[in-house]
């Protein structure tokens, strides 16, 4: 792979409850900015890549027909969480390959059509089975990661503080107030320890980018973009029995292949979009990107070395605790997020001289594999 691919443009629809919503209302508004802000005509797009989970069949096709968009490939896919990452992954493979020149890739998903409570999950999964929900598994991350580290409650709750703070800058985001450490710990019990404000939001949502390799980007006259510097999709590795659940291997296998192909490493990250559905995700991902060692993720909440002003800003956009969390739409609105962050248009939460962005999602779990996909991609102000 040769050919230099780079995002051109950005664009999404605030998340939250859009009830009333479709799949094709949500994502139409934003896909036409997003064309509209590349200036790509409908006759440029060579690919529609889609990245959804509960949409249906053909979720892709029914998008694009609503403004005319038809006769070039329409792929959909499904990757729990990581589906929009996921999309972006095939999109940069075929225009780094020279298979098109310009792809569009929508992430979109309408999670209230399920009423409340936890993400259905595959019923074949014996865990599932058993009564398993995420809300569990990372109480249990969180369990362990707190025994066996000097991290307190505290700690995840000062996780929770940051994204807030930061969706407070966000209009996209669903949660735009700012909360307390004290609310954080006295907000109602969802998992121990978790509690409700330690976990994302259930909520619908949409996210556009348009990606174009180095010809196309001199054609359409494009001066301000990012160039994909790495993109990286693991599944997980069969893992029967014991599981160190502190350490994320599939991440971090993702994230050091991803500093190796773009020839950087984490002390050159200017900010990260990473998947933080629950706020001990956070701590145990600082850990596995290398930007501590096991164990001293909570120095770098503590210290406030993660937020505008520190090392590197974590979810600037407010991650998925604050800005919510549409799992198909969620690493669209992650690239989207360091699309503007790199080119300057951030507006209130703009990270002064951007560069170096990373993002990172993970998707699904089931019993026997570490993980279920980890999509991670690194991208370079152009």
């Amino acid at each position: 792979m040769t050919e230099n691919v780079h995002v051109i443009s950005a664009a999404m629809v605030p998340f939250g409850k859009h009830r009333s919503s479709s799949y094709v209302g949500l994502a139409v508004p934003p896909l036409i900015d997003a064309l509209r802000g590349a200036g790509v005509e409908k006759a440029d797009v060579d690919a529609v890549y889609v990245g959804h989970s509960y949409g249906g069949m053909m979720t892709g096709q029914r998008i694009c027909k609503e403004i005319g968009l038809g006769g070039v490939p329409t792929v959909n896919v499904d990757n729990a969480c990581s589906s929009g990452a996921t999309a972006v992954h095939e999109a940069w493979s075929a225009i780094a390959q020279g298979l098109v020149e310009v792809a569009v890739v929508i992430g979109v998903e309408k999670l209230t059509q399920f009423g409340g409570g936890t993400l259905p999950l595959s019923p074949e999964d014996r865990e599932v089975k058993q009564g398993i929900v995420m809300p569990a598994v990372y109480a249990m991350r969180a369990n362990r990661y707190l025994y066996e580290t000097e991290a307190t409650p505290e700690d995840l709750a000062l996780v929770s503080v940051k994204a807030r703070r930061h969706g407070a800058l966000n209009p996209f985001a669903q949660f735009r107030t700012e909360v307390s450490v004290e609310e954080v710990l006295g907000a109602r019990p969802v998992a121990d320890p978790l509690t409700l404000l330690m976990c994302c939001p259930t909520g619908d949502g949409a996210a556009v980018v348009v990606l174009a390799s180095e010809r196309a980007r001199a054609r359409l006259g494009i001066s301000s973009s990012m160039r994909v510097a790495a993109s990286v999709l693991h599944s997980g590795r069969v893992s029967e029995g014991f599981r160190d659940m502190t350490y994320p291997e599939i991440s971090a296998h993702s994230a050091h292949d991803a500093y190796e192909a773009a020839g950087i490493g984490p002390e050159d990250l200017d900010m990260i979009e990473l998947h933080d559905a629950f706020s001990i995700a956070e701590l145990v991902y600082y850990e596995a990107f290398g930007l501590a060692e096991r164990g001293r993720g909570i120095d770098l909440i503590r210290d406030g070395r993660t937020t505008f002003g520190g090392d590197v800003v974590v979810n600037p956009s407010g991650g998925l605790l604050a800005k919510g969390h549409p799992v198909g739409a969620s690493g669209v609105a992650q690239i989207a997020e360091a699309f503007w962050q790199l080119t300057g248009n951030a507006g209130d939460r703009q990270i002064d001289d951007a560069r170096w962005a990373m993002t990172h999602v993970t998707g699904g779990g089931t019993a026997g594999l570490d993980h279920g996909a980890c999509t991670v991609h690194l991208f370079e102000a152009a």
